[in-house]
């Protein structure tokens, strides 16, 4: 698999499929790419909020791709005109091929509407992905919590991909503990450096963490491979 790292929390995971997770790239300082270049199979969002939602109707118009999200954003989405399937915390899912887990993440979740109305759409998720024989952790935007051990026990992710940010997800600290807790292989840090609000120093992360797992550090548009 291949780990494409787009900017803030979006990445695609190319293998057997393309998965696309959380595609925040139109306004997004930090995207590499435009958001009529990706294809993508699947589409997961972990909430409704604009730089994770992102171009994720566009973009699964353009590919015919299923948006996969919590249940309550999914009959939202669902009347954009795009194929959607809504699931919730602790289910699994397979779709083309591709295992998809819905876990827990501490957040908030809402979506605005076209009218600018702002509506409540379920609760945050995270997701882990499997796919070609690695299993990969998404968090989406989450503080930390104590059930992210279970999630390390129970699916042994590969690769975990972790905010760093602060502000409005965890911080350095807070995420070297979340490598601690779920104990992947490899953590990537991703949910920083995109506003001010959200500096980070990635290496320093990376220092840190390192005492638990590899770390590596992307820059926008570079992958790692397992």
């Amino acid at each position: 698999m291949r780990i494409v790292w787009l900017g803030h929390s979006a990445f695609l995971l190319e293998g057997s499929k393309r998965v696309l997770i959380d595609p925040f790239i139109t306004g997004n300082p930090m995207a590499p790419v435009s958001a009529e270049d990706i294809k993508a199979d699947v589409i997961l969002v972990t909430h409704g909020h604009g730089d994770h939602l992102g171009d994720a109707v566009e973009i699964a118009k353009r590919n015919n791709a299923l948006i996969v999200c919590i249940h309550e954003l999914s009959r939202i989405l669902a009347k954009r005109d795009v194929e959607t399937m809504g699931m919730n915390i602790g289910g699994s899912a397979f779709s083309s091929g591709i295992r998809v887990t819905m876990v827990p993440a501490l957040h908030s979740a809402d979506f605005e509407d076209e009218n600018g109305e702002i509506i409540s759409c379920g609760a945050p998720v995270g997701f882990v992905v499997e796919m070609d024989g690695v299993k990969v952790y998404h968090t989406g935007d989450t503080g930390l919590f104590m059930d992210m051990k279970l999630i390390g026990e129970l699916y042994e992710p590969d690769v975990m991909l972790v905010p760093i940010g602060d502000f409005y997800t965890m911080g350095i600290r807070e995420a070297v503990k979340a490598v601690e807790l779920v104990r992947p292989k490899v953590a990537i840090p991703m949910h920083y450096g995109t506003f001010p609000l959200i500096d980070a120093d990635p290496m320093e992360f990376k220092r840190l963490a390192e005492k638990i797992c590899k770390v590596v550090v992307l820059k926008p548009g570079e992958s790692y491979e397992v």
